[in-house]
């Protein structure tokens, strides 16, 4: 179709209430050939362990997305410019009851994105996705891993199972997929079942700052201490929405009062420039419990943050 305004042949410079709803209005893709990065969604909350709704994360931000634009305004940055970049689509559970099973299909999904040299830029689904994600880009040999969130996601069983969104990073670490001395958890805070909850980060040599510690050294300090930890290995970014206070993500699952504001979080993410990422996601967005919309709109504004920092890693990979 010829237009008018030759700068609306972009999709992405056209009105953002029109056209369909993508990820950052970016191309969509069936197949991932020829792309750098790929944005997935992961409508999966099978692995919850009270609010559920997160399998709605991945429609309403990529709604919510459509109010991002191009360019960085902080960082200069337009990840387009950098990478080819595409929305390619969901990758889900055919059967969503089975847990295992579901998070096996979910890998199978993610080895054919990674097999295809994409950066798989991830929207959950709540973090029990993770995993699979982590059997797919850790594969070869594991990967370090910058973690915000209110929950260290190390449990043990819940329920029967080892499999639910309390444990990812544990499993990923006994799995050989995730090195935990290359392992950063930012802003843990909350009540505990038992005091050891979280022990596994401890004695497994993840680095743990809680929310307590992040008040008193300032973002800048705590990120820095994650890269340093990170070094120049392979990294994975996993960002859960519930990392922010309540007043800035009320939908979710698990909301722990006493969080990190939006700005830290931007700045943050954007201090990730100079790592080796090979992946990051965003997770536990769950629209059922914010009929508002902000929720979304900031887990779509952490997502576009990822973004740039993933197409600055694969420009700086390029050379």
């Amino acid at each position: 179709m010829d237009h008018e305004l030759p700068e609306y042949a972009d999709p992405k410079q056209r009105p953002r209430y029109l056209g369909l709803a993508t990820f950052m209005r970016a191309d969509y893709a069936e197949t991932p050939d020829g792309i750098e990065i790929g944005m997935i969604g992961v409508p999966y909350d099978g692995g919850v362990t009270n609010r559920p709704g997160a399998r709605h994360g991945p429609r309403e931000v990529r709604n919510q997305s459509s109010l991002m634009r191009t360019v960085n305004q902080a960082t200069g940055v337009c990840p387009y410019d950098l990478a080819r970049i595409a929305d390619l689509g969901d990758i889900f559970a055919e059967r969503p009851f089975a847990l295992e099973g579901a998070h096996e299909r979910i890998g199978r999904g993610f080895m054919d994105v990674v097999d295809a040299g994409v950066v798989p830029l991830t929207c959950g689904g709540d973090h029990s996705i993770t995993l699979p994600i982590l059997r797919a880009v850790g594969k070869g040999a594991p990967v370090g891993l910058v973690h915000i969130d209110a929950h260290a996601d190390t449990g043990g069983d819940y329920s029967g199972s080892r499999f639910h969104h309390g444990a990812p990073f544990r499993v990923a670490a006994e799995e050989g997929v995730l090195d935990p001395r290359r392992c950063c958890q930012i802003g843990i805070r909350g009540t505990l079942y038992t005091p050891d909850m979280w022990e596994f980060s401890h004695t497994s040599g993840m680095r743990v700052i809680p929310i307590e510690e992040f008040e008193d050294i300032g973002w800048r300090a705590a990120i820095n201490e994650a890269k340093r930890i990170a070094g120049d290995g392979p990294t994975y970014v996993s960002f859960d929405i519930d990392a922010l206070d309540p007043a800035f993500a009320p939908g979710t699952g698990t909301p722990e009062a006493g969080g990190l504001t939006m700005r830290e979080a931007l700045r943050m993410i954007r201090e990730l420039h100079d790592l080796n990422l090979v992946g990051a996601d965003m997770v536990e967005v769950s629209p059922p419990f914010d009929p508002s919309g902000v929720t979304a709109l900031n887990g779509a504004t952490i997502m576009f943050e990822l973004l740039c920092v993933l197409a600055q890693a694969v420009a700086l990979r390029r050379g």
